[in-house]
């Protein structure tokens, strides 16, 4: 990270935070699935350039991604990542700026798209330090690159920036970082910041599979090779894993978030898709969850005589994210600091995300060190009205 000279002393005022506001409503308001974030971009390039005429942008990385490098005399170079995807949520918030958008999903489904995962926040917040440290130059040297990843919740962002080639020199040529930071909001108090070693996300890896069946006439199940009956043995076995397999002492989560067969109260489909979704914290009980996975499905349709193997595809991938403990000292010094561990607004050995992230691969694919944090997004008057009442 560039180097801060004199610890946390800016040499300019902090950014005002009306226009930051503004901006995480506008976000809020204007969600867009992934691979399709075009206003989005465009949005945030905007927002950009209107910070400062020595920002390089570039943008169209790797779909909809986007980058802006600061370059502030000599030293490291930093890339601070923020991601910008939306899911597909309907919004119940009634807030007077709820999300009202709808978008196909990646099925060419109609559906209500909402910032229910917090990017909106992740914006706003980078944008947020591309103006102090735009501001603050007289305070550090080094470089700084601010990137904008598209498709996280497809686990395909990350990726697919690094292939369209966002640090080959021929390409995008965004200077290969020596640090690589990014954070997400969790549900903790607003205003604390949280930061811990190691395992910080956990590996996932959804999968889709169709089970072959023979449809019929739902009064003659006997001509039938029933799908959902086969369907609904997979989904009983798989609980098993979890709760049968794996020590209790690890973590693994299997879970059947979707089932689809047929369309018709009397008749008898020919197929059933599951959508099935893992998380595991090591290289090994990820090898080992989806094996079990593949070897249930396919000896359950070989007992029940479906008419072909079933077919099984990998929808999405995310790796595991582990924090060097190098790169989070530094940042557990920086954050203590400047957040004043001892008032609690910031935490040591933070919980872990439940969820997963792709952010690693934007460090790992050039072999650099990184770290991923929190910061707490809930109402401080909510937690605290929660914390009071137990």
């Amino acid at each position: 990270m560039p180097r801060v000279e004199g610890g946390c002393k800016w040499l300019a005022p902090a950014p005002d935070l009306v226009p930051l506001q503004e901006l995480y409503i506008f976000y809020h308001a204007n969600p867009e699935l992934s691979n399709h974030e075009v206003e989005t971009a465009a949005h945030i390039a905007k927002q950009l350039r209107g910070i400062s005429p020595d920002l390089i942008i570039k943008t169209g990385i790797g779909g909809h991604g986007l980058t802006a490098t600061l370059h502030n005399g000599e030293g490291p170079t930093g890339l601070l990542r923020a991601d910008i995807d939306v899911l597909p949520v309907l919004e119940l918030t009634n807030l007077p700026y709820a999300s009202r958008k709808r978008h196909r999903d990646v099925h060419g489904v109609d559906k209500p798209v909402m910032h229910a995962c917090g990017h909106d926040i992740h914006i706003v917040c980078l944008l947020g330090a591309a103006r102090l440290l735009v501001g603050a130059r007289a305070a550090w040297a080094g470089t700084v690159v601010f990137l904008f990843q598209p498709a996280e919740e497809r686990g395909t962002g990350a990726e697919a920036m690094v292939r369209d080639g966002l640090y080959d020199p021929e390409r995008h040529a965004v200077p290969v970082p020596d640090v690589v930071l990014g954070g997400h909001v969790v549900p903790l108090r607003a205003g604390v910041n949280g930061t811990r070693r190691g395992l910080f996300a956990t590996s996932a890896d959804s999968l889709k599979v169709t089970l072959h069946g023979k449809g019929a006439h739902a009064s003659s199940p006997h001509k039938a090779v029933d799908p959902i009956v086969m369907a609904s043995s997979v989904v009983l076995k798989l609980q098993t894993i979890a709760s049968r397999e794996v020590d209790p002492a690890d973590t693994a989560v299997v879970t059947v978030a979707s089932v689809h067969a047929g369309d018709a109260e009397n008749v008898i489909a020919d197929d059933a898709e599951l959508a099935i979704d893992t998380r595991s914290i090591s290289p090994s009980m990820r090898e080992r969850v989806l094996a079990r996975i593949i070897s249930i499905v396919q000896a359950e349709s070989l007992s029940s005589q479906a008419t072909q193997e079933p077919t099984i595809k990998t929808t999405r991938s995310y790796p595991l994210t582990v924090n060097g403990a190098a790169t989070t000292a530094r940042l557990e010094e920086a954050f203590a600091t400047h957040f004043r561990e001892a008032t609690g607004q910031y935490q040591r050995d933070i919980r872990r995300l439940s969820g997963s992230e792709d952010f690693s691969i934007l460090a790992s694919s050039v072999e650099k060190p990184y770290c991923f944090f929190s910061l707490g997004g809930i109402d401080q008057d909510v937690w605290d009205e929660a914390e009071a009442s137990g």
